[in-house]
């Protein structure tokens, strides 16, 4: 099995939770993901299987979708629904709808934004998260990020701690890097009530969709993988290498580079498999990444997974 896996994590689990599992369910030891994703979260997970662990070095740093429901009117300790609550002032008799809409359109665009300090953004070498469990005040410095699109999609009253709440579901694509509790927070603050997030499901990493992706406990040995030439050419220009060329790129050997090309490519055998990342070096190419092909099996494409159809 060398390829791309894209599951659709649950709650409770954590990344690497699900990493144990795939790799015991499909008997293969190399098995990585390209970003994790917080156990109180669900949603898409991109796994390396094999060889295809070697790609995810590529796929880290793609933007993201996520569908986020955001409280105002309680804060916590971790921003989350996982923390304990710090203040409940509730919202009072309501948080008016232009003073939402400008503090959504307010973090909409590119800004320095403070990691969460319960993040996994090391300081000293441990995680901040560490540090607060710990019993130390972590304050993590700003960081520039960018929420692409950020759209309401309904909001709702509740109650909690005998005070009103307002429970508001966004849509969200951020830049890599943009913490969606840490924007949950922001948001509380701009309107006056605090928030916290209650809920956060990763749609889409890059072009890679949630929509079709198994479950963890259903991923065995015969679950299909998204081949690395088809995952590499939606993420990176895709050239594909003349037939005599082929066998020398798989041995790491350099050729002329042919056709213009703009930063790292992805070189494709004619049959479509991944050969290898590389960029232009004064005509030729430089190879970041050879894959290298041990068995006629390993040559042959898996089929594509449903979920990036």
């Amino acid at each position: 099995m060398n390829g791309i896996l894209l599951v659709d994590k649950p709650v409770g689990m954590s990344s690497h939770d699900v990493v144990a599992q795939v790799r015991r369910q499909v008997g293969v030891r190399k098995v990585g993901h390209a970003g994790t994703l917080d156990p109180a979260a669900s949603g898409l997970l991109v796994l390396g299987i094999g060889s295809g662990t070697r790609l995810l070095s590529f796929l880290v740093g793609l933007d993201k979708v996520y569908d986020a429901t955001v409280r105002f009117g309680v804060t916590t300790t971790t921003e989350d629904a996982a923390g304990e609550v710090t203040a409940a002032p509730g919202i009072g008799t309501g948080i008016p709808p232009a003073s939402l809409q400008e503090a959504v359109a307010r973090y909409t665009g590119t800004f320095p934004q403070r990691p969460s300090s319960v993040s996994a953004v090391k300081v000293g070498g441990r995680r901040a998260y560490q540090r607060v469990r710990a019993g130390e005040d972590v304050r993590l410095a700003e960081r520039e990020v960018t929420v692409y699109e950020s759209v309401v999609a309904s909001q709702r009253s509740a109650q909690e701690h005998g005070v009103p709440v307002l429970d508001v579901d966004l849509r969200v694509r951020v830049s890599s890097g943009t913490y969606v509790r840490a924007l949950a927070r922001d948001l509380g603050e701009s309107v006056g009530t605090g928030a916290h997030l209650t809920a956060l499901r990763r749609l889409t990493v890059g072009p890679f969709s949630v929509v079709g992706a198994p479950d963890p406990e259903s991923v065995g040995p015969d679950t299909p993988l998204l081949p690395l030439g088809a995952a590499a050419s939606r993420v990176l220009p895709g050239v594909t290498v003349a037939p005599s060329e082929e066998q020398a790129v798989r041995n790491g050997q350099r050729i002329p580079v042919g056709v213009a090309a703009g930063g790292q490519t992805a070189l494709l055998s004619p049959a479509g498999d991944l050969l290898a990342v590389a960029h232009d070096d004064d005509g030729r190419w430089r190879y970041d990444l050879v894959v290298a092909v041990t068995s006629a099996a390993d040559r042959r494409p898996s089929p594509p997974h449903p979920s990036a159809l």
